[in-house]
């Protein structure tokens, strides 16, 4: 991928930045909302997204693009299963916010590029480099050594990496078919009825918070959409503008930001072996980051 033409790569750098930025400081705005369980606030996250996704078609006129999608079916069901995991993976991150497991949802997104590794092994049967082999190595060492610390898989992280993994897997089979509101207006299309049931029900009931625990907690719930899309859109801007191996080292700004928030502001516990799985999963990164940059380097000389 190379820069648009005309435009500096810094503005592309700004605009990742921010999308990864926003990202990882995702766990302050979701801290304002335990009054509510993290279905409820799923449910909101999902409705109100398709409203801006929906509102965003309609501005910027994509309507075009909309009819290519729906008109195909196989870009349709792809969507549409993305928009299962994607999902899954905004409930599970919501729950563990809530739940003050701030650090085990950053562990996931600094072993995430790890899994996605496994998965290009695993269901596109890429081969792997040297150094590739070496950070799946270091990645699965931290993992023995986390569950031995905890007495338990870290199931949280493992499974935030792996639906987080397998989403961009299928947002890869219709990139170059879907914009980026387009596609995340598709795949909350289909689970946006059942939300919207869900949230009526709630108030329905008298269990619902969008009314009960005032102005601010109401406008939170709604700006959920908003603050879903903001850096999608960011990331799109930045993914056209600048390398994607340059995208790739700027991802790691989310969990950077989310450990932060877990250890300095939540105050979650550190035990040693807490310190000794993340040591091992930074080593696996770096080994990573490297055979990318030498892989991308060897590329462009070729």
């Amino acid at each position: 991928m190379t820069p648009r033409a005309g435009e500096p790569v810094s503005r592309g750098v700004w605009f990742g930045f921010a999308a990864y930025g926003l990202w990882g400081l995702f766990p302050l705005y979701f801290d304002q909302l335990t009054a509510s369980s993290a279905w409820e606030i799923l449910a909101h996250r999902i409705v109100w997204t398709f409203l801006i996704a929906a509102v965003g078609i309609a501005i910027m006129r994509q309507w075009g693009n909309l009819k290519a999608v729906v008109t195909n079916p196989k870009v349709v069901a792809t969507l549409a299963v993305g928009g299962v995991i994607l999902t899954a993976n905004w409930g599970i991150y919501v729950w563990a916010i809530i739940s003050g497991h701030v650090v085990d949802a950053a562990l996931g997104y600094f072993i995430n590029p790890l899994v996605t590794v496994a998965l290009a092994v695993i269901v596109l049967r890429e081969r792997l480099r040297v150094g590739q082999i070496v950070a799946l190595a270091i990645g699965v060492v931290a993992v023995v050594v986390l569950v031995a610390g905890y007495g338990q898989v870290p199931w949280i992280a493992l499974s935030l990496a792996l639906t987080f993994g397998t989403y961009a897997l299928v947002k890869n089979r219709v990139g170059p078919y879907a914009k980026p509101l387009v596609g995340i207006g598709v795949e909350t299309t289909v689970l946006t009825p059942f939300a919207a049931a869900f949230i009526i029900w709630l108030q329905v009931s008298a269990t619902g918070t969008l009314t009960t625990d005032g102005p601010l907690h109401t406008w939170l719930l709604v700006l959920a959409g908003a603050v879903t899309v903001a850096p999608l859109l960011f990331f799109a801007a930045s993914a056209s503008r600048i390398p994607l191996s340059m995208l790739g080292l700027i991802q790691y700004v989310t969990p950077t930001f989310q450990f932060v928030i877990g250890v300095f502001i939540d105050h979650e516990v550190m035990p040693p072996a807490r310190w000794a799985g993340f040591a091992l999963v930074w080593c696996a990164l770096i080994a990573l980051t490297w055979d990318s940059v030498r892989a991308a380097r060897a590329g462009k000389t070729a």
